[in-house]
């Protein structure tokens, strides 16, 4: 993994930038100052160099003489909103590798920077390395991300209300999270919370808060969703299920900047900024009445709509390898992904986008008995979950099998559970354990349980872990 470092004191430019280099596989050290140049380029190697030109405590070109001292084959890249020919001439002058006055294409500064680092295609986004730990809980950098990377450092430094729109598994969240931890909040909290998963006459108590005796059931005090959001940001994902009445208590907290718990009398002030997100068409739901048209002009200030992953097919390669090295530092097996393999991927439909992406890679991981993930190794797991789980015929092979079950085994009344939990959990533990060559302490990590609750359940179920280790 090469080292590049990033001198830019405009943050939005940054993380643009950033995103970028790191996508291609870079790992970017970020500073906005001179001094903190020279630092670094003191401290660390680095493969290149990207700077700006006026930055808060000098001039990037002038100076460039300092941080050619220790290195003196450092490829320097500079960059500059003083696009001028003065300024052209002075960057020449320097050495430099390449000059790019701004705003200028993302896609050509990645490129140059391969170039100028002397990297060859097998060693940018579609070679079988890890990839690059993330700046952004973002991946990706197609034209459609690019210019979701854009709208989100538009909003990072003020509390404008933001909508994100965009289909189940296109990452609503993740831009939320990127709003928060890049933006002047990121010292507070960041709640989220499905309006979706709650009950409609809960709702109010858990978005605002309650007094003790509120209601029955209400036997202490309970602090609200906003409140626990005081001094960050609160998400309201599936916003576009909230009920009507609840619409109508967030509204009025919207335009007055104040809540009042249920069941008490005292205004409390709010400090947070709102995030709201929907996979829903809300305008046919404001003409049927379904949700209110004030409501949604108070959340729809800044719009954010996230593309569709088949619509972004440049991603699909890094999101795969990304989720493989996720899935690793989770505890599952280290895969590696060919490039024939990844083109397989990208001419999928996707129709549950990156989160069925993920899923996918992360049975790959699971599954697979081989280290490198290869076309044909993924044609036979996408072949064998090939249905659309839209489709007339959805596939029900795990509640047909327990049914089959039930017929052919008729246990006695009372030994049902039992019995079916036994019968589940042996070829469960056993595709686990075949995964994770009988290491036992791997697989109560990935099943999320105690490992002497595994080998107790082993033992009961007559499996020998050490079987599976004979058989890697």
């Amino acid at each position: 993994m090469k080292d590049v470092l990033l001198v830019e004191d405009d943050e939005s430019i940054a993380i643009v930038i950033t995103a970028a280099l790191e996508a291609e596989g870079f790992r970017v050290t970020r500073c906005d100052s001179i001094a903190e140049r020279d630092r670094l380029l003191a401290g660390m190697r680095f493969a290149a160099l990207i700077t700006d030109v006026v930055l808060t405590d000098g001039d990037g070109i002038a100076t460039l003489g300092r941080a050619r001292a220790g290195n003196p084959s450092l490829p320097i890249i500079i960059l500059s909103a003083q696009n001028t020919l003065d300024t052209a001439v002075r960057a020449s002058d320097t050495g430099a590798f390449e000059y790019f006055p701004k705003p200028f294409d993302i896609d050509e500064l990645a490129r140059t920077v391969r170039q100028a680092v002397g990297m060859t295609a097998d060693q940018g986004p579609d070679s079988d390395e890890e990839p690059a730990a993330q700046g952004l809980p973002l991946v990706g950098r197609s034209a459609p991300m690019q210019a979701v990377y854009r709208m989100i450092t538009r909003v990072l430094r003020n509390d404008l209300t933001v909508l994100i729109l965009g289909e189940s598994g296109t990452g609503k969240e993740l831009v939320a999270e990127a709003i928060h931890q890049l933006g002047h909040r990121r010292e507070g909290p960041f709640v989220a919370v499905n309006t979706a998963a709650i009950p409609a006459d809960l709702i109010e108590s858990e978005l605002f808060g309650h007094e003790k005796g509120a209601f029955t059931g209400a036997v202490t005090r309970n602090v609200g969703k906003f409140e626990q959001a005081t001094g960050g940001t609160l998400f309201l994902d599936e916003i576009g299920d909230m009920p009507l009445e609840a619409q109508t208590r967030l509204l009025r907290a919207l335009q007055s900047g104040r809540i009042r718990r249920v069941g008490g009398r005292e205004e409390i002030a709010l400090d947070v900024r709102i995030v709201a997100a929907t996979n829903k068409d809300l305008a046919p739901m404001i003409a049927a009445g379904q949700f209110r048209e004030d409501l949604y002009y108070r959340i729809n200030v800044v719009p954010i709509e996230l593309p569709r992953l088949r619509d972004r097919p440049d991603d699909i390669p890094p999101l795969a390898r990304h989720f493989l090295h996720l899935a690793a530092t989770e505890g599952l097996p280290r895969r590696h992904l060919t490039s024939e393999a990844a083109e397989l991927l990208q001419r999928q439909p996707w129709r549950g986008n990156v989160r069925e992406l993920k899923n996918l890679v992360y049975r790959l991981a699971l599954l697979s008995r081989e280290e490198r993930i290869d076309a044909e190794g993924l044609a036979a797991l996408l072949a064998a979950t090939s249905r659309a789980p839209d489709s007339a015929e959805s596939p029900r092979a795990l509640p047909d099998a327990v049914g089959q079950w039930l017929r052919d085994t008729v246990p006695p009344p009372g030994a049902i559970y039992d019995r079916a939990l036994a019968a589940f959990e042996a070829p469960l533990f056993a595709e686990v354990l075949g995964a994770t060559g009988g290491n036992q302490l791997r697989a109560a990590q990935l099943l999320g349980i105690n490992r002497n609750t595994l080998r107790k359940r082993l033992g009961e179920l007559g499996l020998d872990a050490e079987s599976f280790a004979r058989r890697s």
